[in-house]
């Protein structure tokens, strides 16, 4: 739905596999998505698995998105998780890297061919940390 149809603009939407468990985040990332930010944490960090929090689709995102980001980075690593950030536009990176938290992410860039032939798994083979 568009904006003008009063639908949403933005969402967190969580995918499940064998392996990890991947939030989608598209849209406008801000309070209004705070309940669905609680849920997709909740659902991800339970499973005990490595998560992906793709942002590919990202346009605006205040500082309750950026909130939730570093919330599930540093829940995660609490419950000995790995929590990797994907697809980060420059208007994720940039606010993280200007509040000088960008180093606590791993960061990894997916082409799109890359995106028809592998699991998520291959996300941590490809991680870098931010610097």
């Amino acid at each position: 739905m568009s904006p003008m149809s009063g639908g949403p603009v933005g969402g967190i939407t969580v995918a499940e596999t064998s392996d990890a468990t991947t939030a989608y985040l598209w849209g406008e990332i801000d309070d209004a998505l705070r309940e669905q930010a609680s849920t997709a944490l909740a659902r991800a960090l339970g499973r005990n698995l490595p998560v992906v929090l793709d942002a590919g689709q990202v346009r605006f995102i205040d500082s309750t998105g950026i909130a939730f980001l570093i919330q599930f980075c540093r829940i995660g690593q609490e419950e000995g998780l790995s929590v990797i950030l994907r697809n980060a536009p420059a208007i994720v990176t940039d606010v993280l890297e200007m509040l000088g938290l960008s180093s606590m992410f791993q960061i990894v860039e997916t082409t799109p061919a890359q995106l028809d032939e592998r699991s998520p798994s291959a996300d941590w083979a490809g991680a870098r940390s931010a610097s």
